[in-house]
Formats: C-alpha cells, structure tokens, sequence
C-alpha cells in the first residue's frame, strides 16, 4: 500500500499528491533563498518562505513521486538571475510558493509552507549556514553545515539511484521570470 500526501495552494487551484515520504526534510539558509523568500514574499497574498531564524524550511522529493493534480498551467517560475541554475515556483493564482528545483534535477525541494498546521515534517538537518552572517545564532536542535552536509548529498545521490539516474522534466506554461522584476 502506498502513503500519499495531498497539499495545495492557499486558494486550491493548485494541488499535488505526494506518493510515499521524503526522502529528507531541510532547513537551507543560503543568501538566494534568503534573497528570493523577501523578494517573493512582496507578492499579493504570499505565504512566507522563510522562518524566523531565517531559514528556508524544505521538504525534498523525487521527482516520479510528485503528481500536479490539478493547476499545473497556474505555476509561475522565478529565477534570481537569468542564467540561475534554480527557480522557484509560485501558483500564480495566489503567489503560494510550491517548490524550488535545481536545473536538471532529479528532485522537488517542495516549500513548508504548503503543509497544513502540525503536519510538515521537522527538518533532519540546515545547510548553508555559513551565510548567516549578521543573523542571529542558530540553535543546536538539528545538525548544521557550514555548506550542503555529506548527509544531504547521500540522501541526493540515493534518491536518484533508486530513480534509475533519471531527472524528468516539469514544463511549465508560462515563461520563467526575473525575481527583480517582482518590485518593477
């Protein structure tokens, strides 16, 4: 028998059905995620993306795990840069952040904010706190790295094996756009 999660956008025109668990769950607080959270939290009606302490709360995916069940063509993606190896996706009906995928990726790292109250996995580990300058301490509840940590990258490299080092494509309607131009 296999588990599914149903999680939607605030509104519900967008809805995706989750099959089996995570394969982790993280806590990212790089300067883009930091970046775009602000810049896509200006948005009308935007979840937030980042936590109080300034992260990034992240549940990772496979890719053949993931089913758009409804609202695909309302995804709109943004990139930091037109050349970012990453963009992160919103549903443009209500500017909810849905997931953020790497160019090529075999992965969603899927936003906490789309999980309902009590139900969103704790984070297993942060990455990336080396860019937390000027920002509070962190507490000591859950492992840190100063960059991605070798847990991080088994947990990446044991997904995509069990995926027969596949990486499919989610092709979205509408062109990507620029986060700048998010306050134009």
């Amino acid at each position: 028998m296999s588990e599914t999660t149903e999680i939607s956008c605030g509104c519900g025109k967008a809805a995706l059905t989750l099959h089996q668990g995570p394969f982790i769950a993280t806590e990212c607080h790089c300067t883009s995620c930091r970046t775009a959270g602000e810049a896509l939290a200006e948005l009308p009606l935007a979840r937030p993306m980042i936590g109080q302490n300034g992260g990034t709360h992240f549940v990772l995916y496979r890719k053949d795990r993931v089913t758009f069940s409804k609202g695909l063509d309302v995804l709109a993606a943004y990139r930091i840069k037109p050349d970012s190896p990453t963009r992160r996706v919103v549903a443009s009906c209500c500017n909810t952040p849905i997931f953020l995928e790497f160019q090529n990726g075999h992965w969603l790292s899927l936003y906490g904010s789309l999980w309902p109250d009590g139900a969103l996995p704790p984070a297993d580990l942060r990455t990336v706190v080396s860019d937390r300058e000027g920002l509070p301490p962190l507490d000591d509840a859950i492992p840190a790295g100063r960059l991605q940590t070798a847990r991080f990258y088994a947990r990446l490299l044991g997904a995509w094996i069990a995926m027969g080092f596949k990486s499919p494509t989610i092709t979205l309607s509408h062109p990507d756009r620029a986060i700048s131009d998010i306050a134009a």
